[in-house]
């Protein structure tokens, strides 16, 4: 039985023609051909777009990620995405949305489980494996191993971009919003993780947001900022070694800050996220 990937707007990433399923399969008219795995996903990512033989999130990472979302531990992060979310769409009756770096699916799932049906879902990863993660978390939601720099769905056919914590070129993202789309950016604030930074690290740097005055004189707007600042559950030990191989901050840290977060069997934390919300005229 083929599955079925819902959404209509992607092109081939060799040569941009619209991509069409025929069985299990999207084809264009050249010819090219992408398979749909088993888990009901399709990799759009042609090796040479591919920095090393498997980038992105290794399957560590993917996993430790997935333990940790499901304990619930960034659920106000999902809440409040989803507040921001729905009524910037409530007037469409099928809106485009795309989650550049979705990883293991989770925000996205929570957002789909948000919104009613009908909507044009895309979650997109460069790790295979964060893909495979997420294709195993909802059927109705299409997933792609693909990459943010040349993203494989049709120019101006997104009504709005979304960016967990990750890479983002808001220059290269108005090729593929509609007129007055969105792009919602959320962003590690100052006082994120500075619990276990002060615990791992030799010196602290309380990194400033990205600057994006450039994008606001190219053609943005900022809709909305919003700070969200909570203390999740007291992390466990098993919980404390999944935030360190969830994120940079096993590769970056010191030997001794590496023992010392070992060591631990509970940590308090604070998160601090920032959200931005911007959208293209």
């Amino acid at each position: 039985m083929a599955h079925q990937i819902t959404a209509q707007n992607l092109i081939c990433p060799l040569d941009q023609q619209p991509l069409i399923q025929q069985d299990n399969s999207l084809r264009c008219n050249s010819g090219h051909s992408f398979d749909i795995a088993r888990q009901g996903y399709v990799n759009l990512l042609p090796v040479q777009k591919k920095r090393s033989k498997d980038p992105g999130d290794s399957k560590e990472m993917i996993v430790a990620r997935q333990n940790f979302l499901n304990a619930g531990l960034y659920h106000p992060i999902s809440e409040q995405l989803n507040q921001l979310v729905s009524p910037l769409i409530a007037e469409e009756s099928a809106a485009s949305i795309l989650d550049a770096g979705c990883g293991e699916g989770y925000y996205l799932d929570q957002l789909a489980s948000s919104l009613s049906e009908g909507h044009n879902l895309i979650g997109l990863d460069i790790s295979k494996w964060a893909v495979q993660a997420a294709a195993r978390r909802n059927k109705q939601i299409t997933w792609i191993v693909g990459t943010n720099v040349q993203l494989p769905v049709a120019p101006n056919s997104l009504d709005m971009l979304i960016c967990m914590f990750g890479f983002y070129d808001l220059e290269k993202f108005t090729q593929w919003l509609k007129p007055g789309g969105y792009v919602v950016l959320a962003e590690a604030g100052k006082e994120h993780l500075i619990e276990l930074r002060e615990l791992i690290y030799p010196e602290v740097r309380r990194t400033p947001l990205p600057d994006i005055s450039q994008a606001l004189e190219n053609g943005y707007q900022l809709v909305e900022e919003k700070s969200l600042q909570f203390k999740p559950a007291t992390l466990n030990k098993k919980q404390i070694t999944d935030l360190m191989v969830m994120t940079p901050h096993l590769y970056r840290a010191s030997y001794a800050g590496k023992q010392a977060a070992e060591a631990l069997t509970e940590l308090d934390i604070t998160a601090d996220v920032v959200f931005r919300v911007l959208q293209y005229n």
